[in-house]
């Protein structure tokens, strides 16, 4: 694989991993905002603005935009993070200049009154759908107590005050305030001309006036967090789920890649601590440990849904498996597969562009670094467990936030010091 760069005069970054091999093409523009870059009153509005851009352009509605990409084979989507907003496509490598110009032109929408007001109903039925389904937000109760006042915690979607009350006018400042191609890169992976790509950049969206955008001040700053106890009572549930946060590595951090591997030793969905204590032995749904990073900032998050009347002594054992980890350590044979298990992953992962596309882009946005496969798997390879060990001492998993929600009204939170 080759990786190539270039910005162009107005500030806009392309960036391309070639593989001669890929038979398949991934682009997408990459741009650097998202919900923590919101003020509380437009809280969802990067979310919301992600619908609009479907809605067409001032050349293009949105059944011509929609209708193009279909014409052209694409498998077309976007997403919007805490950080940024991704604008991607999957297709044949003859039909990238197509692509590219399609793409451009929906990152100038036109912002209609009417679609505005259309969209906005469906935002708010998403909502709505997503408070209704199991688990019922628990992730966003429990970011909200983790992070209070402050971006981090607020949902991605908005809530049903914010967005009720956006206007297409605050729309549209936020979009002249973050869209700036100083803000964005366009990234492509599998087979691509990376020469091709520049001079389609610089047609499709080399005019773009460059501005200096409005980021959230925090990005690169450890978030003040504050350990605490929420549960709230959900009685239509049938079954209870727990999150349980602690503070961890950053983005940036060179100790993400130990984390990562303590999160999979002790709660991988397969072969980890939780899964043979609670899973395989039928006594919870489901029990697993993962990182969340974000710049300046990262969690480890430990989940569980089981029936209500196991979850106490289930909690008793998460916090045996990870008392016992922080006094006693990680067994070298624990280490060794979960090398291997993740190892295998970013391998396995690589042989479809739209994962290079997605790990390249959030990459080079978040750190402003590139990383090929095999420099992922020598970093991974390369942690010991001493790393782990101090990584522990460094980001203690006790005290965290506990968020419950299901029919439980009480739950003993002790043994997680909140």
């Amino acid at each position: 694989m080759q990786f190539h760069r270039v910005t162009l005069p107005n500030g806009l970054e392309v960036l391309a991993e070639h593989n001669s091999q890929a038979y398949s093409t991934a682009i997408g523009y990459f741009v650097k905002t998202g919900a923590r870059d919101e003020p509380p009153e437009m809280s969802g509005v990067s979310h919301f603005l992600e619908h609009m851009m479907f809605k067409g352009s001032q050349r293009r509605s949105a059944d011509e935009l929609n209708r193009e990409l279909d014409e052209i084979g694409s498998h077309s989507n976007a997403y919007t993070s805490e950080e940024q907003t991704v604008y991607h496509a999957v297709l044949l490598p003859e039909y990238v200049d197509r692509a590219v110009e399609l793409l451009s032109d929906m990152l100038r929408p036109a912002l209609r009154n009417e679609d505005f007001d259309t969209e906005k109903k469906v935002i708010l039925e998403e909502i709505a759908k997503y408070e209704d389904e199991p688990p019922f937000g628990v992730f966003e109760k429990a970011m909200a107590a983790h992070f209070p006042n402050h971006s981090l915690g607020r949902p991605i979607l908005g809530t049903r005050q914010s967005v009720s009350a956006l206007s297409v006018d605050q729309m549209r400042h936020y979009f002249e305030n973050q869209y700036s191609p100083t803000n964005m890169a366009l990234v492509a992976t599998g087979n691509v001309d990376f020469e091709q790509l520049v001079k389609l950049a610089a047609k499709h969206a080399g005019h773009w006036e460059p501005f200096i955008p409005q980021r959230d001040p925090t990005r690169r700053q450890r978030v003040a967090s504050r350990p605490s106890r929420q549960i709230i009572h959900q009685p239509v549930a049938t079954q209870q789920y727990v999150l349980l946060v602690s503070d961890a590595p950053a983005a940036e951090s060179p100790d993400r890649f130990a984390a990562r591997l303590l999160a999979t030793i002790v709660g991988d969905d397969s072969g980890s601590r939780l899964f043979w204590e609670l899973v395989d032995t039928g006594r919870a749904e489901s029990a697993e440990a993962g990182v969340h990073e974000f710049q300046g900032t990262g969690l480890m998050l430990t989940y569980l849904c089981c029936r209500p009347e196991d979850t106490p002594q289930n909690l008793r054992s998460i916090a045996d498996i990870w008392q016992d980890v922080v006094r006693h350590g990680i067994k070298d044979d624990e280490l060794e597969r979960a090398k291997s298990k993740i190892c295998s992953q970013i391998v396995l992962s690589s042989e479809r562009a739209a994962n290079r596309l997605f790990a390249v882009g959030s990459s080079w946005l978040t750190r402003g670094e590139y990383r090929s496969v095999r420099e992922l798997v020598e970093q991974y390879r390369a942690v010991t467990a001493d790393q782990i060990h101090r990584l522990l001492e460094q980001y203690p998993v006790h005290p965290c936030t506990v968020c419950a929600v299901g029919p439980l009204e009480e739950l003993d939170t002790s043994r997680f010091g909140v």
